[in-house]
Formats: C-alpha cells, structure tokens, sequence
C-alpha cells in the first residue's frame, strides 16, 4: 500500500521513533469487532449464550474481536439486536462518556449509528437519547439501527448543528461529537481513504469540525460533558481544534478519560486527551478529548421550563406538561397540550396485554401511525425522522403493531409469543419472510398477533390462525 508523501512526512514527525512500527501494522489484518448491547442483555448472560469464538477487547467492558471464519451479520442473534458490529477502536467514544439513565444525551454527528445504540444502552430506557445527522439518507440508517437495537426514548433529526444549537440552548447533559475527519486511521482499513486524503486533506476539515465543537458546546448544560472524538492522527482536526475552543470558552475543564496501558496522551500540552495507535493496541487510529463545561447542572427549568437530566424521571410529566406544546410527529402543526389519545379498541386491547405503562398524555396518533413520544417537550419545525417509539398502524379501526415496538420489548412483556431455538429452522425461514407451521408451539386453535422470539429474544410478529404464521417480520429488514 502506497501512502501519501506528505502523509508518511507528517507522520514521522508525530511519531518520531515509533513510526517503523507503525509503518509495519500495514502487513497486518485488520481487526473486526462486535460489541454487546447492554440494553438487551448483561455482558455476563451473553457470555452464557454467545455462539462465537470471540476474544475480549481488552479496553471495551462489552466489545470483543472475531475473527475472519465468523460471519456474526447472518446469525440470527444480529437480528434480534443482541450486539453490533463496530471497529474496535470506534467502541472508545461511547464508552468513555459517562452516561447515566434518566440524562439528555445527544449523538450529533450519528450515523450509521454505531456510538449512538451504545449511548442508548447506557440510558437503559430512561431519558432522552437525540441522534441527529445532517445527512437525511444516513439518518435513516441511523435509525434503523436504532429500532434494531430497540432503542425507544430516542429523537431522530436531520439538521444542520446551528438550527439545533438555537433551538436546543444548555439543554444536554452529555453530547458526543464523533466529527468527519480526513480518516488517516483507517488508512490501513480503508485504502481508498488515502485518494481522498490527497484530495482533501485535514484542511478542509478543520472549518467543519470547529463548527461542530461550537455548536455542540452551545448545547451542553453548565456541569455537562462533551467528548469529542475523530479517526485520524492529525493535530489539526485534533489537539488544535480542543486549543481553538479553549482560547473562547474559559469555563472548559479537559478531562482524563477512564484510561488504558495501550492509550497515548495528545500533544500540544494536552496529555489528557488520547490517542490510539495501531501499534500500540490492536485497532485503527483514533483521537478522544473529554470535556466538562463549568458550573453545576441546574436543578430548576431548562429549555422551554422542564426540569430535565435524572432529576426529571422521578417527576410527575403529566402534570408538568399540561397546557405545554407538543411536536411529536415530522411534517405536522404543533398541538396544544398532551392530551390522552382515544384509542381504537383493537390498539387500546394490544397495548393492553403488554406487562408495561403506556401513559396516555404521551400517546401521539398522526397519519394512522401511533407513537408513545419521549418525555421532553420537543422544538417546532426540525426535520424529525423519529419522536420516540413507533408502537404501530391504525388505519381503518384497526392496529398493526410495528417492528419497532418488536424490538423494544423484553420477550417476556409479551404474553402470546412463540419462541423458537437457534436450531429450529423456521427461524432462518421466518427472517426471510416465510409462513411458518406453528400448531406445535401454539396449538391449533390460537389465533392473533404473536411475538416471534429466538432463544426468547424479540425477532419481529406475526399473525397466527389455523396453525399457520403469516409473516409481518418487516420487509426491508429479512435477510437475503
């Protein structure tokens, strides 16, 4: 592999004495990665049912290495939302900005979406997880990725930083800026990055990164944390760009990140930021800066008067926002005040069987679509892909429970389902979209929606009668 001169000359200098051994990860194989999504299941149950030959990654609590004679994305579990497959090296990110349930978080340079399931997982289903990608084609990807990972307390936008930043003012406890870089560390991963390096270059990168880091900083609440994070080596999309904000913001406290041996501190005078090398520790290149803004998070109003951050969970919603504004679903008018939904009966009887809450003031009905909106008051005219969980269809009186929904519920919330072992072939069949038998498991004479299970973990519904399963798995997601 041929590298840019002026790369391997910047290089050098960075580098100094370790760049033959950098140099030489190159005849190396790259590493590939899964990590384990929390919000699903414990580290410790997937290290009972994990079907792989997988090694640790030694810096990741949930992340692990497989290898070339794995093929984790045809495994059924990958449907079932179990794990995610993500390059080792970019599991850092999320899992050094310490997220609590019950917190505003924001991802806001998301997709595909890698970083942003594993800050839901933190969230654990309380708070407020916004992804948001200027890109309306990647933030649909995003959010696939989400309701795999059934994530359900999320916001999806596709907008442009400075809009949010006006809209959204301190209102984040926690944001994650994974920003767009020259991608010098996944050279080695992605050998047609280095044409577009030469076409490019870290220069045209700095102007959009610094947009980023302002904007995202307008958004941090006093006390909150930003971590900023790209994949490439150079000190201008990296240590200049924390020294830029520096010299504006005087209330920024750099942070140590929680560390590891293979780590190397920034340069420039910034030795709590890290850097990861590819001859250090078995991954691609990356850089992190943690960063805390002055002050203490408030404990009264925030943004448009709610109390938000973990405080806000023990709080009565209901009463807070009645009378308040409410814009749930993209491309609708605002409504006055959150009001119970009347259900049709064939939704108010399915939300009836499931084992949770569905409080009624955060029940939203738009475009014969039903949503259980987040708990937050959301800003007018954004471009939302998403408000919350999808529950399901409502067209012509009647309800059809979403993928979405599938996804977010524990196998055991559900009363009718039918699970199936990892063995069964009907489980390869129903992620391809077939009818399946199913008196066996059901009996002959049940009938309705069925939650389909592996090993009890949520794969999508169904339709039973007579014995037979009509396939609702959803079509974009079954598996060629």
């Amino acid at each position: 592999m041929k590298l840019p001169e002026r790369y391997v000359q910047e290089m050098r200098e960075l580098l100094g004495p370790e760049y033959p051994a950098y140099e030489a990860t190159f005849n190396e194989q790259a590493r590939n990665g899964l990590r384990i999504n929390n919000y699903k299941l414990p580290s410790e149950v997937w290290g009972r049912i994990n079907p792989f030959s997988l090694e640790p990654v030694p810096w990741i609590a949930n992340g692990y290495y497989y290898g070339s004679q794995e093929n984790p994305s045809r495994h059924p579990y990958y449907y079932a939302g179990l794990y995610y497959l993500q390059e080792p090296s970019a599991m850092t990110p999320a899992s050094r900005l310490p997220v609590r349930p019950g917190e505003r978080v924001l991802d806001l340079c998301a997709a595909p979406g890698g970083k942003a399931t594993e800050l839901g997982a933190k969230l654990q289903g309380e708070g407020l997880l916004w992804a948001n990608d200027i890109s309306n084609s990647r933030a649909k990807a995003l959010l696939k990725n989400l309701e795999l990972a059934g994530i359900g307390n999320c916001c999806v936008t596709s907008e442009e930083p400075r809009r949010l930043a006006r809209e959204l003012p301190e209102y984040f406890d926690k944001i994650l800026v994974d920003a767009p870089c020259s991608g010098e560390g996944m050279f080695r991963r992605e050998p047609g990055m280095c044409r577009y390096w030469e076409e490019r270059g870290p220069e045209e990168y700095v102007p959009i990164q610094r947009e980023l880091l302002s904007q995202a900083w307008a958004m941090l609440r006093p006390g909150g944390m930003l971590l900023y994070s790209t994949c490439t080596f150079s000190p201008k999309e990296n240590e200049e760009n924390i020294l830029w904000l520096l010299e504006r913001q005087p209330d920024i406290q750099v942070l140590p990140p929680e560390g590891y041996e293979g780590f190397a501190p920034g340069r420039l005078g910034l030795q709590n930021c890290v850097r990861i090398f590819p001859h250090r520790m078995p991954g691609e290149g990356h850089f992190l800066a943690l960063l805390k803004k002055a002050g203490e998070k408030s404990q009264g109003p925030g943004a448009w008067g709610e109390a938000g951050g973990a405080e806000a969970r023990q709080e009565d919603f209901s009463s807070r926002e009645k009378g308040k504004k409410i814009y749930g679903i993209p491309g609708k008018s605002e409504s006055r005040g959150r009001k119970s939904v009347k259900l049709c009966p064939e939704a108010e009887a399915f939300l009836g069987e499931i084992r949770r809450d569905f409080p009624g003031e955060r029940l939203m009905e738009r475009q014969d679509r039903l949503y259980l909106l987040p708990r937050e008051e959301l800003p007018q005219g954004l471009r939302y892909l998403r408000t919350g969980l999808y529950l399901g269809d409502t067209a012509r009186g009647r309800f059809e429970p979403s993928q979405a929904l599938a996804m977010n519920l524990r196998g055991e919330e559900y009363p009718r389902r039918i699970s199936l072992g990892l063995s069964d072939p009907r489980v390869v069949r129903y992620l391809k979209g077939e009818t399946l038998e199913a008196a066996d498991l059901a009996g002959e004479k049940a009938k309705g929606w069925y939650l389909v299970c592996v090993e009890g973990y949520p794969l999508g519904w169904g339709k039973l009668s007579g014995g037979r399963l009509k396939n609702k798995y959803c079509v974009g997601w079954r598996m060629q």
